[in-house]
């Protein structure tokens, strides 16, 4: 707090400053006053953080890696198993974006081992560009983004913006041949589950495989019938709820392992939907009313996984008061 000494003509005159919070007395005729320094806006304290360096590292990354992320972005929009992808980066930006505060209230301690992180997910991207491995270039960007925020900032800023770089995986798709054997899993599921519960209905069904047999017509579950769409979009969904709408991080791990069920529960629920409105008339499990019917029962699912974290919250503040 600075101290102010004003003379018979109204100047006032800096003398040094005092702890008192409030004072107002007389020096040798001169009547003091304090003054209160301005306080510090965030948005001037961010002005800290060298901006011209992060948008240098980060337009050379964005150059060097263009190819793979283009073609990513393509699949994005071509592939509607990871129609979510285009989400993610705004999301992960968003979050970066709201921890800069925390990224000026640490000291910036660049590392040079950041560089070494950088080459080695260039070199990556390299080798899985020329053994045509689409998942580990991409995945090799992430690394390469890693080593470049380590660079600029040290382990703290790492720390910091751990979450939202890990985020980050979820808009890169999976390795094919992990994609197949995924995608056959759940199609078995949602075959044993279409059954059993067509079954419960009282409706004669015979599984083979993955066609199911009813008196009207066969269901054969395909592989966009799988789910596997439902899921990593609840995936990330899932994420997204638990930050946005609950900042406990362990929410976002219950949440995370909540939406495998949810999700295969869905995809069964709408196999038995179709089954009994086969019943009723075939064309209600075909074409538009299929499509309809997928998306409905995909409102359901995200329905349900907001009541699972409500759910969760509630016994959590139950078990603290126990």
């Amino acid at each position: 707090m600075f101290v102010m000494l004003e003379n018979s003509n109204g100047a006032s005159v800096p003398i040094g400053t005092t702890s008192s919070v409030d004072s107002s007395h007389q020096v040798a005729g001169l009547r003091t006053k304090t003054v209160d320094p301005a306080p510090i806006a965030p948005e001037a304290a961010a002005g800290q953080i060298s901006w011209p360096l992060v948008a240098w590292f980060g337009g050379l990354l964005i150059l060097c890696y263009w190819p793979i992320l283009y073609h990513m972005g393509h699949q994005w929009a071509t592939d509607e198993n990871m129609g979510h992808g285009f989400f993610v980066p705004i999301m992960a930006g968003v979050i970066a974006w709201q921890r800069r505060y925390e990224l000026v209230a640490e000291p910036r301690q660049p590392n040079f081992l950041g560089l070494l992180v950088v080459v080695f997910g260039g070199l990556l991207s390299v080798a899985a560009t020329l053994g045509t491995e689409l998942f580990t270039a991409r995945v090799s960007f992430v690394i390469a983004l890693f080593g470049t925020v380590l660079y600029l900032g040290g382990t703290r800023w790492i720390k910091i913006l751990l979450f939202p770089l890990l985020l980050l995986l979820l808009m890169i798709p999976i390795p094919a041949i992990v994609y197949s054997a995924l995608t056959m899993k759940l199609q078995t599921l949602a075959s044993e589950l279409g059954e059993l519960m067509i079954s419960a209905m009282g409706i004669p069904v015979l599984r083979e495989g993955n066609t199911l047999k009813l008196p009207s017509q066969t269901l054969d579950i395909a592989e966009a019938c799988s789910g596997i769409r439902s899921l990593m979009t609840l995936l990330f969904l899932s994420l997204f709820i638990s930050y946005f709408m609950d900042k406990k991080v362990w929410m976002r791990w219950a949440l995370l392992i909540a939406t495998v069920p949810i999700a295969i529960g869905a995809n069964g629920v709408r196999v038995a939907t179709t089954g009994l409105l086969s019943e009723i008339d075939t064309k209600l499990a075909t074409g538009v009313y299929h499509e309809v019917e997928g998306y409905i029962v995909y409102i359901v699912a995200l329905l349900a996984l907001l009541a699972v974290h409500r759910l969760i919250n509630v016994v959590a503040r139950k078990w603290g008061k126990a």
